[in-house]
């Protein structure tokens, strides 16, 4: 009987214990190279703050190249289904179904800074976005460095140069300017980039520099070329999220370590990492000896020209669909306005 009240007394000592230090491994997945910019410069760092601050009571385990599986447009519906616990989402990949994110990535939206398109992604996101993703938890809403054309063969000099080119494009409102100026554009997810180029499927397309180097574009293009002046192209919106009931589901002490790296500072740092990783991409592309180019101030007006095309054909479809098309890229001008000159 002693040895039953010693057993029972020792189950209870451990739960107790097991409770007040409960330990969490949270699997967290993207769909790029590992040594790409945000995996080293926000994801992996990310990851290590919340194990450090969490006394490594949270482990957080990071998964590149869709490792747990399904595909890079599907993100969203895996961390919402609980099939992994967090991770990377483009909401573009997945057309229509969040319109209004659309705003932020209009052509010559953001200013060229990460950082800055950041900050006004979380800003934007705060306003209109919550409810679109409300059955997941939102850590941070980011976007990504300048968009450059990468190309095989000789740059894009002029407007007249993207006729009759088969482009890749990220997003619909990056497909809608690439039509626009003459391109055939093809919507791919960024990990199928480099087989369309190898088997020609595109002449090339529009991704930051940041990602240049782990698609091996030094090898795969000729030719790199950016816009003149402070705005981008184009740009994507991001999100790092993670399961609502797993976040929910955690001790108040460790969800306050994730609340602590969240928001807007997380949002910034993100957009850093970007930043850094276009430094370095831009680099690394350089010393393999290919061509970067600047669009002149004159072809890049006329580019300009034909974005507030594009940026009126969104506000027409987005009226059609019963939103107010106008006030959303009002508030999306705001929210740049307000955040640039935030970043270090």
């Amino acid at each position: 009987m002693r040895l039953k009240h010693f057993a029972a007394a020792a189950a209870f000592t451990l739960t107790a214990t097991s409770a007040f230090a409960q330990e969490v491994t949270l699997r967290f997945q993207h769909f790029v190279s590992p040594a790409s910019a945000n995996p080293t410069y926000f994801m992996q760092p990310w990851a290590e703050a919340i194990e450090e601050q969490s006394n490594g009571r949270i482990k957080v385990e990071i998964y590149p190249f869709m490792q747990l599986g399904g595909a890079a447009p599907s993100q969203y519906d895996l961390i919402r289904d609980g099939a992994i616990d967090g991770g990377w989402v483009i909401p573009g990949y997945q057309p229509n179904r969040f319109p209004e994110a659309e705003a932020l990535e209009l052509p010559f939206m953001t200013t060229k800074s990460a950082e800055e398109a950041s900050a006004a992604a979380w800003d934007y996101t705060q306003r209109y976005l919550m409810d679109d993703f409300a059955d997941v938890h939102v850590i941070a809403a980011h976007m990504h460095g300048r968009g450059v054309v990468h190309k095989i063969g000789a740059p894009v000099a002029t407007l007249d140069d993207f006729s009759g080119l088969k482009l890749r494009g990220p997003s619909r409102t990056t497909t809608m300017l690439l039509e626009r100026l003459g391109a055939t554009p093809i919507g791919m997810p960024v990990p199928q980039f480099p087989e369309a180029l190898s088997k020609g499927v595109v002449d090339g397309g529009v991704i930051p520099w940041e990602i240049a180097p782990s698609l091996k574009l030094g090898e795969l293009t000729d030719s790199h070329t950016d816009v003149a002046g402070d705005y981008s192209l184009y740009n994507l919106y991001f999100i790092w999220a993670m399961n609502k009931n797993v976040y929910e589901g955690l001790p108040d002490d460790l969800r306050a370590v994730i609340d602590a790296n969240s928001g807007l500072m997380a949002s910034m740092w993100a957009g850093r990492g970007h930043d850094t990783g276009d430094i370095v991409g831009r680099d690394m592309i350089a010393a393999e000896g290919n061509l970067i180019t600047q669009f002149s101030e004159a072809e890049t007006d006329r580019i300009r020209a034909l974005g507030e095309e594009v940026r009126q054909d969104w506000i027409a479809e987005m009226d059609a669909k019963g939103y107010d098309g106008a006030a959303l890229v009002a508030a999306a001008q705001d929210a740049v306005a307000a955040n640039t000159g935030v970043a270090d």
